[in-house]
């Protein structure tokens, strides 16, 4: 198909996009549905989107630009591409098409946002012995679950990157170190290998009368290829983090470091058996006096760590240590690898918080112990150290996590799923009280929000017996301030009260988005049969409105039509086949885009395509999974999501070039995100698409190119479909844009017509609310 080259069609077709922006999407209605969201038994909640300053201050892109690893799709995965499109011609009425046809496109390059895979290493592989800031010679042998280890990100050196070793293809260790200035060293035992390289045994060749420090007879040297993904930039991200943490409490000092050959060589304190080794030698149990004395002194170290502007990212039992056996440090707790650890504070005079991000492909810690955000791949913050600690401590408490056991592709999202279905009531049923308080505050805690450490200690006072019996050394709980004894601190008592978020019950709730637009007319019907749908659509398409946004509840549809789309011609199939190939491809030879899609849960589909949109180019992929890094591909190459739905746990993405985007981001949950949302609206967002499986919610926010208003935008979450919301909305010129919700039997139609005037009432007259 050519080209237009007409300077008229340019024209209109600019004008199309500003029309389209005005009132495009005016109502969008996708189905959420037994999300484990407590609130939906109350009647309301209304949020709404803070006052912008002046501008649009975007989000902050800190991703590096690296090889695009997208794989090849699934055969089971279905991607579509319509072909590149300038002219459109003709006017008709809506109806229901129908024949075959097929169009191929060509792909296009254009700018976007680029890309971070994954790339999953190689679990970590830990040996007997000592370790980095390691196990003592002779300690317990630990029980790995390869499985769980760390998995870890490719990127650029600021963001740590996993550095998988492979030992058939790098140099042997020196057989002795020296450097910089340290003494001189002959490697020995091995004490362990992982993603951020192996250790070993130095024992000094020469002096040497100290167990620990720069004069230590016997050290542990950490070893990093130059060539591993680590070392990509140089010398490995750890030796920044550990420069600026050097003499922090509860952290290993790291006495020397430099480059000897092909290795970059860290010089440490060696230490002794990690808390795994230890929870192994007690039968894989630990009392609840031991357990609570690792609560208060790990929640110190991680404090004082945290006020050095740096999250750990990796907290697990086996990055706790205790000191050599023998040594003076015996019962002191240490906190080990640091090859994970980021900024949550930026750097520098500003000291300001780092910037709210979401990226879903992206995925840092361990899965076993990782906090819901960081599976979900939002930015690191010190909350994250916090819940992987709260896990840490019911494992060493309980011997067993529920989530433990998933296997496969998956079982990241199978593990975090399970995270959030699972109550602090249901984790902590068998563990004192003090661990379920702490649970349930560090799982409600906002993305910036400063931990209140002290009150998080205290929790565990009541279990914390006279120092004699203490296994483990609590200094900095003390040096806190606290009064040891059995004083609990009312965490409520100066602050206001928390919704809980995660209560582990699943629920039906209804969530509407609204948007202030000039007035216009506009009607929805919901729950609409099958056999009803076609006279609603041709009775709408008589009084001058088209579909903009088309939805299912309970395999019955809901639909809205406006008076404001900008669409010249609009076509429509209900199928049995979720998003109709042959049917999509017929109507885009014939200059149709898609403009609206539903999904129902017994697989079928509603597509509505129209004529007079701004589009150049679609392309749509159905997926069992919600498909983020294809999204991500698409971006890359001028494309944006346009169109969402779901059919049972399968998703379908319409994507669009030309769509009047200039950003767009992606907000991924189990529940609905308020939180990101919120952030998302103060850097000049808005929703503009989204869908939802019974497990995921899924929020598409977008910068338009032209910013034509500050648009507001507000949500509200009901228990019931919220028709009288609606109609209050209205009256105040906030046309709904989405309602994501539960089910009702009976069919309905509610209409709205506004006249361009600045006033108004809403008057119940029949037909609908009229103004």
């Amino acid at each position: 198909m050519g080209r237009s080259s007409n300077a008229n069609a340019h024209t209109s077709r600019r004008q199309v996009i500003r029309t389209l922006l005005a009132t495009k999407k005016i109502l969008l209605l996708v189905l959420l549905t037994d999300l484990g969201d407590s609130y939906a038994i109350e009647s309301a909640w209304g949020e709404r989107m803070p006052e912008l300053r002046s501008g649009v201050r975007q989000s902050r892109l800190r991703a590096k630009k690296v090889e695009d690893l997208v794989a090849q799709d699934p055969t089971d995965n279905l991607v579509v591409a319509a072909p590149t499109v300038a002219g459109r011609r003709g006017r008709g009425r809506g109806g229901r098409g129908g024949g075959r046809g097929a169009a191929r496109g060509r792909g296009g390059r254009g700018r976007g946002v680029p890309v971070i895979d994954l790339d999953p290493d190689q679990p970590c592989e830990v040996l007997p012995g000592a370790g980095v800031g390691g196990r003592a010679a002779g300690g317990a042998q630990p029980i790995q679950d390869f499985a769980d280890k760390v998995v870890k990100m490719d990127g650029g050196s600021a963001e740590k990157i996993a550095a998988g070793e492979d030992e058939g293809t790098t140099s042997p260790v020196p057989e002795k170190v020296q450097v910089g200035h340290s003494p001189q060293y002959k490697v020995e035992r091995k004490l362990g290998k992982g993603g951020f390289g192996q250790v070993y045994v130095g024992r000094r060749i020469s002096g040497g009368t100290e167990r620990t420090g720069p004069d230590a007879y016997e050290v542990a040297l950490k070893f990093e290829h130059r060539n591993s993904k680590g070392c990509n930039y140089g010398p490995p991200y750890e030796w920044q983090v550990y420069s600026a943490l050097n003499g922090c409490y509860g952290v290993p000092w790291v006495h020397y470091k430099g480059r000897q050959g092909d290795y970059y060589v860290l010089v440490m304190d060696i230490l002794g058996p990690s808390l795994w080794d230890v929870w192994n030698s007690f039968g894989q149990t630990m009392t609840a006096n031991m357990v609570a004395c690792i609560a208060v002194e790990a929640i110190s170290i991680l404090e004082k760590l945290h006020a050095k502007g740096f999250v750990h990212g990796d907290v697990k039992p086996e990055n706790f240590l205790l000191g050599q056996p023998g040594s003076p440090d015996e019962k002191k707790l240490f906190l080990i690898d640091l090859g994970l650890a980021s900024r949550w504070k930026e750097a520098g005079s500003s000291g300001q918080h780092v910037e709210y991000d979401q990226k879903p492909d992206i995925f840092r810690g361990t899965i076993r112990y990782a906090s819901v955000h960081a599976h979900l791949g939002r930015t690191g913050s010190r909350r994250d150290d916090l819940e992987s600690l709260a896990y840490t401590l019911i494992f060493l408490l309980r011997g067993r996590l529920p989530w433990q056991g998933y296997q496969g592709e998956n079982k990241s999202f199978l593990v975090s799923k399970k995270k959030m279905a699972t109550s602090p009531d249901l984790l902590c049923c068998f563990c004192p009280p003090p661990f379920k308080l702490f649970l349930e505050t560090v799982t409600n805690m906002k993305f910036d929000e400063e931990p209140n450490y002290s009150k998080l200690i205290s929790l565990f006072d009541e279990l914390i017996e006279p120092q004699h019996l203490r296994p483990i050394r609590i200094d900095g709980a003390l040096k806190a301030g606290q009064k040891r004894g059995r004083l609990l601190v009312n965490l409520e008592e100066d602050e206001q009260p928390k919704k809980k978020v995660r209560l582990g019950s699943p629920a039906n709730q209804w969530i509407s988005v609204y948007n202030a637009r000039r007035p216009m007319k506009q009607r929805y019907h919901y729950n609409v049969a099958d056999a009803r749908l076609h006279q609603h659509v041709e009775k709408g398409n008589e009084d001058g409105l088209f579909i903009s946004s088309v939805a299912s509840s309970a395999n019955l549809w809901a639909l809205i039509m406006d008076a404001g789309t900008g669409f010249t011609s609009q076509v429509y199939e209900l199928s049995p086949i979720f998003l109709h190939k042959d049917w999509i491809m017929e109507q885009w030879e014939n200059n149709y885009y898609i403009s609206a899609i539903a999904g129902a849960t017994n697989g079928s589909s509603l597509v509505v395509m129209s004529k007079g949109t701004p589009y150049t180019q679609q392309s749509y992929k159905v997926s069992e999974s919600f498909p983020y890094k294809w999204i991500n591909k698409k971006w890359k190459e001028g494309f944006h999501v346009t169109s969402m739905t779901t059919a049972g746990s399968r998703w379908g993405v319409v994507m669009s070039r030309n769509s009047g985007y200039s950003e767009q981001v992606v907000e991924l949950d189990f529940l609905y995100p308020s939180e990101g949302i919120h952030r998302r609206w103060e850097n000049g967002y808005r929703i503009t698409s989204t869908a939802a499986t019974g497990d995921q919610a899924a929020f598409i926010l977008s910068i338009p190119k032209r910013k034509l208003m500050d648009e507001t935008q507000e949500t509200l979450r009901t228990s019931a479909f919220p028709s009288n919301h609606v109609k209050v909305n209205w009256s105040r010129n906030h046309l709904t844009m989405a309602i994501v919700g539960a089910q009702e039997r009976t069919e309905r139609k509610v209409e709205s017509k506004q006249p361009i005037s600045r006033r108004g009432g809403c008057d119940l007259a029949s037909g609908g609310c009229r103004r």
